[in-house]
């Protein structure tokens, strides 16, 4: 058995990663404010897993310390870094139309210390902003890093509502994004139009795996479509099934169509 290690979670965004950091001897809580070293450098960030004791395997090594709790002063600093971002995005979309680059600022974010400023844009193909960086560096005085996101990163950066007509999941609790496949809506037997499976990002909707297991386990102990099956009418064909209700909908030779609940449906043996 691996050994424990206590760690606590700490968030750097809405919805973002969670990662593990070393307590110290620091007795947090859920919902606090911290100061912590990454390899980004030093950041701020909020206790969102109290200290616990995890597998070592779960944790990256080398484990970092907690630095220290995040005073009144850090908060601000916190606060007046997201006004500067705002000024820095209206800064960098004027020198973007100035040299008439094909992207699309994103988002902002200045580095707690204030020593680097990411600039996060999509674009359908590499682009040269060597220019850019240059006058950027020029404006802030400091490390311009531009940073190349996908559209499903651009919807988690600028929220919004769903389908749903709920708060898109990637922007409220989603830390990471897992894969999702056709296939997931097919076992959902839910329309293949892409209008009505994908999200606003245009990629297939997250939710789509949220009860995927269900229907996976579920499927096990259905008939497969084309099987000829027993039922109360007789023998045909199933020709579809609804997962949640249970039911199998089976053909007959003279191509009616009815459903039948599973414990009734029984696949036909084949003789030898």
């Amino acid at each position: 058995m691996a050994p424990l290690v206590k760690v606590v979670g700490v968030r750097f965004k809405q919805a973002g990663k969670i990662y593990y950091f070393d307590p110290g001897e620091h007795d947090l809580q859920r919902g606090e404010n911290v100061i912590v070293e990454t390899a980004r450098g030093i950041e701020h960030g909020q206790v969102v897993v109290a200290p616990r004791e995890v597998s070592e395997e779960e944790v990256v090594s080398p484990l970092k310390k907690v630095v220290r709790r995040a005073t009144p002063e850090d908060d601000q600093r916190v606060r007046e870094n997201m006004a500067k971002e705002k000024e820095a995005l209206r800064i960098c979309q004027q020198k973007i139309a100035s040299h008439g680059l094909p992207m699309k600022l994103v988002d902002v974010e200045y580095a707690f210390d204030m020593q680097k400023i990411i600039f996060y844009f999509t674009a359908e193909g590499r682009v040269d902003f060597r220019e850019l960086v240059r006058d950027l560096a020029a404006v802030f005085r400091t490390r311009i890093e531009l940073r190349q996101i996908g559209v499903r990163d651009e919807a988690k950066m600028l929220g919004g509502i769903g389908s749903c007509g709920r708060v898109l999941c990637c922007s409220s609790f989603l830390g990471d994004f897992d894969p999702v496949s056709i296939r997931m809506a097919k076992d959902q037997n839910l329309s293949l139009n892409p209008a009505k499976i994908s999200g606003i990002c245009g990629r297939l909707m997250c939710c789509l795996r949220y009860e995927n297991d269900v229907y996976e386990s579920a499927r096990c102990r259905f008939p497969s479509t084309g099987e000829t099956v027993n039922t109360p009418s007789g023998r045909g064909k199933v020709v579809g099934s609804h997962i949640l209700k249970e039911m199998v909908m089976v053909e007959f030779p003279d191509k009616q169509v009815m459903n039948f609940p599973l414990g009734q449906v029984s696949v036909q043996r084949q003789e030898k």
